[in-house]
């Protein structure tokens, strides 16, 4: 068996911060609470450099000694590849920056799977085989759904997907070609948590929730690595993350952590901010009443369907983040976030995903009313495909049996 250099010495409690031992399998901890892994990190520095990093090839397993898994007969992977920081040009000719890298697209979408879920699932998925779960099962708006269907396929695991009726219909499909069971739910992502994990015990699967297994965060992590290293062990001064479950949130402030107490990086942290949309947001709601949990929101609705969760596990712990890194949570409108998705594509020629514009109309926004200056640099994401995400569109339509009239094309 192919081992990779492992520097895990336990799991611990984000509230209690009681320790559980490693390499067995854990859910939330005896208070409810989500497990973090921790890690030798002398041991970790002593093992790995910089310059032994720069000259490895491969997407995030690139950072295998930040990551949990203990063998590489484990690793669950597509050949994932590094996914670009695209800056923005337009943009800043737009808004009066700099240059256009004083804004930068983090681009998710070019994993195999569309999305950021990739890294998480990848993570998860390859700690269930090597820890033997055979079952596994989650709720999802879509993206965490098509990334865990592929993955758990290709493990030889089984899994059962639990999503809302107004999941977008190409996340479903996706499910179910990747060999996932899937269910559609009338209600939110809450109420089909709430199936996996009353199911749990009759069904003997692994509940694969948010925040509910340890390992997705880790996965996650690795994008605070990734942005760490393309900007030459620099951090930009703030980072604008949708934030549904924030488990991305928590993982790159877990990284910046991390790579902080080994030397890596060195300054002030980024400025964390939580994005939500207006139709669904605990967290902004939480962090404007200077609460460090949020309370569940009634009749959530927003068309940016992986921020549609009205209940967020780690309220606490993304509170806790964006106050140690003097940042802030945000809101904007579905018309906002539409107007920014049409605007991006129109000027910049970049495609966003529902998510991924909230977070563009939520820098637009920001800008505008002081929270962000135009000297700073700031990095936002595209978290899917646009592709996944249809959006209606008028378009003008031409009688090729009749005469054209190329004036009317000219002013359309």
């Amino acid at each position: 068996m192919s081992g990779f250099a492992h520097f895990v010495t336990h799991l611990e409690c984000t509230a209690s911060g009681e320790a559980y031992p490693a390499g067995e399998i854990h859910n939330l901890s005896a208070a409810g609470k989500p497990l973090f892994v921790r890690y030798d990190l002398t041991a970790l520095k002593a093992h790995l450099t910089k310059d032994a990093l720069q000259n490895r090839k491969g997407g995030f397993w690139r950072y295998r000694e930040f990551l949990p898994l203990k063998s590489s007969e484990n690793m669950v992977s597509f050949d994932e590849g590094v996914t670009p920081l695209v800056s923005c040009p337009n943009m800043a000719a737009k808004f009066g920056l700099q240059d256009g890298n004083r804004l930068l697209i983090k681009d998710e979408s070019r994993f195999p799977t569309g999305s950021f879920k990739a890294r998480g699932l990848s993570v998860a998925i390859s700690m269930a085989k090597e820890l033997g779960i055979k079952r596994i099962a989650m709720p999802t708006n879509g993206n965490a759904g098509g990334a865990l269907s592929a993955y758990a396929s290709r493990a030889g695991i089984e899994s059962f997907i639990f999503c809302p009726e107004l999941t977008p219909e190409v996340n479903v499909q996706e499910m179910v070609i990747q060999g996932a069971k899937v269910f559609h739910v009338n209600g939110y992502i809450s109420d089909c948590g709430r199936i996996v994990g009353e199911g749990k015990e009759k069904m003997g699967w692994f509940d694969a929730s948010t925040l509910k297994e340890p390992y997705r965060v880790e996965g996650k992590k690795t994008t605070g690595i990734e942005i760490a290293e393309q900007l030459g062990w620099e951090l930009p001064d703030v980072i604008l993350y949708p934030a549904g479950g924030g488990t991305c949130l928590i993982g790159m402030w877990k990284a910046f952590l991390e790579l902080q107490e080994i030397g890596w990086i060195s300054g002030e942290l980024p400025r964390m901010v939580a994005v939500q949309s207006a139709g669904c947001a605990p967290i902004v709601k939480a962090y404007e009443e200077g609460k460090m949990e949020s309370e569940p929101w009634e009749n959530a609705a927003t068309g940016a369907a992986g921020i549609r969760v009205p209940v967020v596990l780690g309220d606490f712990i993304i509170l806790g983040l964006i106050r140690d890194s003097n940042g802030f949570a945000i809101a904007v409108s579905e018309e906002d976030i539409n107007s920014a998705r049409l605007e991006m594509g129109k000027i910049e020629g970049f495609h966003m995903c529902p998510e991924g514009a909230a977070t563009y109309a939520a820098y637009k926004q920001a800008l505008e009313d002081g929270r962000i200056g135009k000297d700073e640099q700031v990095v936002i994401f595209n978290t899917g495909s646009g592709l996944k995400y249809p959006i209606k569109v008028d378009v003008p339509f031409i009688d090729c049996t009749q005469s054209i009239d190329y004036d009317q094309i000219a002013g359309a």
